[in-house]
């Protein structure tokens, strides 16, 4: 896997659990959606993913975006 896809997978599975904690346990946790959702859009622009530079430095194979 490279890291392109595990940043998207790991994004996508931050949302999904977020989402249902915000069901079963509090409200609150939907702002852990938005901060996920605004660091994707901050790294669409600035191409800036800390997640990505911890996966470079672990040696997961590069993409193409990252």
């Amino acid at each position: 896997m490279t890291i392109d896809r595990f940043v998207l997978a790991f994004a996508g599975l931050m949302i999904l659990a977020s989402i249902a904690l915000a069901h079963f346990v509090s409200p609150w946790w939907l702002l852990l959606t938005g901060f996920v959702g605004l660091n994707m859009l901050q790294a669409a622009f600035t191409r800036f993913c800390p997640l990505a530079i911890i996966l470079k430095k672990c040696g997961v194979a590069p993409g193409a975006a990252f």
